[in-house]
């Protein structure tokens, strides 16, 4: 090589690493940045993304716009921000399915564990075990036995492959060793409605769409898939306390970047996320949604990172046990 191209290519190499350094140090320079949601507007995890935008947005001093970007489970959503530059100006918000779609998908064009910067755990949602008001059982040790002697007969609905209420019915069959009839819809709406209507038996759902219809005593609640009772449903008992020992699922999300997000914007992140998770407001609206904010250690790069690893290998031998399993009806029409 020549000197002089040599010299050339090792000033273009220093320039660019400088204008790196500069850009992350001005990060987010007076330029929006955009929130990726891989679900509906509306949904709880749009939700939690509208909540944050805001006051992220004036801890970062520029406008934080929140879009919606759906299908396939979350997966385009997801291949779409590990194609996005790196400049720390396109985030993303996903719940537990990012730790999920290793397992429930066959071919990915995205690696959860390579392919992201991580900027820290945002919030869980608990969840509950729901069924019909008329469904004979009245308490968890009479919903088993009823299901040993029925498992043929009872329905499980959830929201569709992928989503966490079918992700927690996957969870609850494992850990009873039985498999029931699982009712997939096109969200969870469609799939509470006819829990309402009684076409349909159980449901593992989110507080955030069930607490106001236990409350109502419009349906039957059997549990709380967290390992402490909810201070929003003081007297609905754990599924660990009443035998399902270890039985735990929290819908769980995290914030992430496109890989090679420089240090300096990530960090910037990290603290505009903690400031949202801080502001007043968002803590007693997350409060009332029966949310909870993680402690201190999990809202951090690190934290998010260890955590989806061992989701991962959570998930990963449950969804390949039910890999076979096959819905006998898929409901369509709603």
């Amino acid at each position: 090589m020549k000197p002089l191209f040599k010299r050339c290519l090792t000033w273009a190499a220093l320039s660019l690493t400088v204008l790196t350094s500069a850009q992350a140090q001005t990060f987010p320079d007076n330029k929006p940045v955009t929130m990726v949601v891989p679900f509906a507007a509306g949904g709880p995890t749009d939700v939690v993304a509208r909540m944050l935008a805001i006051p992220m947005g004036k801890a970062l001093n520029t406008t934080v716009t929140v879009e919606n970007t759906v299908g396939a489970g979350g997966t385009i959503a997801s291949a779409r921000v590990a194609r996005a530059a790196p400049s720390g100006h396109t985030i993303y918000l996903h719940h537990m399915g990012m730790a999920t779609a290793v397992a429930l998908y066959r071919k990915l064009s995205f690696d959860p564990l390579k392919d992201f910067e991580y900027i820290g755990q945002v919030v869980d949602v608990p969840m509950t075990m729901l069924a019909r008001k008329d469904f004979p059982a009245n308490n968890y040790a009479e919903l088993i036995n009823y299901i040993k002697a029925n498992k043929d007969k009872v329905s499980l609905a959830n929201a569709g492959l992928g989503a966490v209420s079918h992700l927690c019915g996957l969870l609850f069959m494992s850990s009873i060793g039985i498999d029931l009839t699982t009712v997939p819809y096109k969200g969870t709406g469609p799939a509470m409605n006819d829990l309402l209507g009684g076409q349909v038996d159980l449901l593992c759902d989110q507080t955030t769409q069930t607490v106001p219809m236990i409350k109502e005593n419009r349906i039957k609640v059997y549990g709380v898939t967290t390992l402490k009772r909810l201070s929003a449903l003081p007297n609905v008992p754990t599924l660990d306390e009443q035998g399902n020992k270890g039985f735990e699922v929290k819908v769980w999300h995290g914030m992430y970047a496109p890989k090679g997000t420089p240090k300096e914007a990530i960090d910037k992140l990290n603290a505009a996320l903690k400031a949202a998770l801080n502001d007043p407001g968002v803590k007693q609206r997350l409060a009332d949604l029966s949310s909870e904010i993680p402690s201190a250690d999990k809202i951090t790069p690190e934290g998010l990172r260890s955590h989806l690893e061992a989701e991962i290998k959570k998930w990963g031998p449950v969804i390949t046990k039910a890999g076979d399993r096959k819905s006998t009806r898929l409901n369509s029409s709603h």
